[in-house]
């Protein structure tokens, strides 16, 4: 058999009564189901079986022959089905000639470029995004202009907070002992950064100016 091209994206809702088929845009996943197309043989054995089920002996014994009858039929007749909906389904979709995926008209194609909107992405769709990313980005400037630091006592800012190293509550600056578990916390001597010579928070492992290691 020849081979069909169509998009990749599809689910088979078959069973034992008849062949349905639904097939997906390769983009956003809108879906298309084609018409159920009812199987004779899985139909005459659903008839057989039911009629065994109250009558019993031989026609019990066909309904499970029809059932291996449609099994060995069951090839062809999928094979046949499927194409079918891919004939009633694929006007729904449009190819893209430059990747070639099969995409839906109404979300992902550009009509006016005549390809789908991965590999022409539609600028009017596009523009209110890109207004809020400029706007936001000239926020961010204008931010930056501004002195943030207006009134703000840097030079004599708190020591950076100490933890206790047995608990890791928080320690008074001049602590000695730790006020929730009563352990004795030593004088931590200032670190300095070899690198770039920045003072080190207690406990730290990077220095957090340059990412040098921090001396043990």
């Amino acid at each position: 058999m020849a081979a069909r091209g169509f998009t990749k994206n599809y689910r088979d809702h078959s069973n034992d009564h008849g062949y349905q088929f639904e097939f997906f845009c390769d983009k956003c996943g809108n879906g298309f189901r084609s018409s159920f197309k009812t199987s004779t043989m899985g139909l005459a054995a659903s008839v057989i079986k039911a009629a065994g089920a109250l009558f019993g002996g031989s026609l019990y014994r066909a309904g499970w022959g029809a059932d291996q009858l449609k099994d060995a039929f069951r090839g062809p007749a999928w094979d046949g089905a499927f194409n079918e909906a891919i004939e009633e389904c694929r006007p729904k979709f449009r190819q893209c000639t430059l990747c070639g995926g099969w995409y839906c008209p109404e979300v992902c194609w550009n009509a006016e470029r005549g390809l789908c909107e991965r590999c022409a992405p539609n600028v009017a769709e596009h523009a209110p995004a890109l207004q809020a990313d400029a706007a936001l980005e000239q926020a961010r400037q204008k931010v930056a202009q501004v002195d943030q630091t207006r009134g703000a006592d840097v030079a004599n800012a708190p020591a950076a907070v100490r933890s206790c190293p047995a608990c890791h509550a928080t320690l008074a600056a001049a602590a000695r002992f730790c006020a929730q578990c009563g352990g004795a916390v030593a004088a931590a001597e200032p670190k300095f950064c070899s690198g770039c010579g920045a003072s080190l928070a207690a406990g730290s492992r990077f220095c957090s100016g340059c990412g040098a290691s921090a001396p043990a």
